[in-house]
């Protein structure tokens, strides 16, 4: 334990809220094994603030997360930048309700489209128009390199661990979803 809390430069560890959350714990139940949430509970802190992050940076581009989400899927697509809408929702893992409701919202907004299968007129694919593909190709490098300072932090090394650590971390999350 006294090595997790020595920095690499072997100078004592700063303690956060969870550290406090977990000495709480320890005081009022300690025959509860509370080591899991070390990590959950930091896991989770995590996310709320990158979240809060990603939310500021998108509302200098006038977009919210679940927007961005949208248009960044049907981005990375590559061209001609569409999806059927089952395969958004799917992908974004939202409802079919809500993603009807995200497309009428950007549609409005005039960065994607619908476009209908002219060989089964009933099939309809959303895609990016010009107005969401240069929207989304300028926000992107803004994100990234606002992400990447976060983690300048890490040596190469402690990146390529973090990564392989949350990977493992979140593919055992996917079996017990199954």
């Amino acid at each position: 334990m006294s090595r997790i809390l020595m920095s690499r430069y072997n100078q004592p560890m700063k303690h956060d809220r969870i550290d406090e959350i977990l000495a709480q714990w320890q005081q009022q139940s300690p025959q509860l094994d509370v080591s899991g949430l070390a990590i959950v509970g930091r896991v989770l802190r995590i996310a709320r603030l990158l979240e809060k992050h990603r939310e500021t940076v998108l509302a200098d581009f006038g977009l919210n997360v679940w927007s961005f989400d949208v248009l960044a899927t049907l981005r990375r697509q590559g061209p001609p930048y569409q999806l059927k809408p089952t395969e958004l929702y799917s992908l974004l893992m939202l409802s079919s309700g809500a993603m009807t409701n995200r497309i009428d919202r950007l549609e409005l907004d005039g960065v994607v489209q619908r476009i209908r299968d002219p060989d089964d007129r009933r099939s309809v694919s959303v895609q990016l128009t010009s107005k969401g593909i240069e929207l989304t190709d300028s926000v992107m490098p803004v994100l990234f390199a606002k992400e990447n300072q976060f983690l300048a932090q890490f040596t190469n090394t402690e990146t390529e661990t973090l990564i392989e650590l949350l990977r493992r971390f979140l593919l055992s999350l996917n079996e017990v979803e199954k």
